[in-house]
């Protein structure tokens, strides 16, 4: 199985969505997609009311939450200064 990586599928748009947490390409917030999960919708049910979602971006927004939950905090001024190192 392929590891997905949320970074590549999820965006942060001021013009979209009010800037909250969407797959991109779409405006179907990753909020959107827990609460169908929340509710017990599943994956059929979730892609059938919103056509634009492809399988895997249920499992991205899962992923995301996960991350969340873990409340992991990224500072991109770290991942810049490891960048300049290499």
């Amino acid at each position: 199985m392929v590891q997905l990586n949320w970074k590549e599928y999820i965006s942060f748009n001021p013009n979209i969505c009010h800037g909250k947490a969407h797959i991109k390409g779409t405006r179907v917030m990753v909020s959107v997609i827990l609460d169908c999960l929340a509710e017990g919708m599943n994956e059929g049910e979730i892609l059938e009311n919103y056509p634009s979602l492809k399988k895997e971006h249920i499992q991205i927004a899962l992923q995301y939450g996960a991350v969340l939950a873990r409340e992991e905090i990224i500072s991109i001024t770290k991942v810049q200064e490891q960048q300049s190192e290499i």
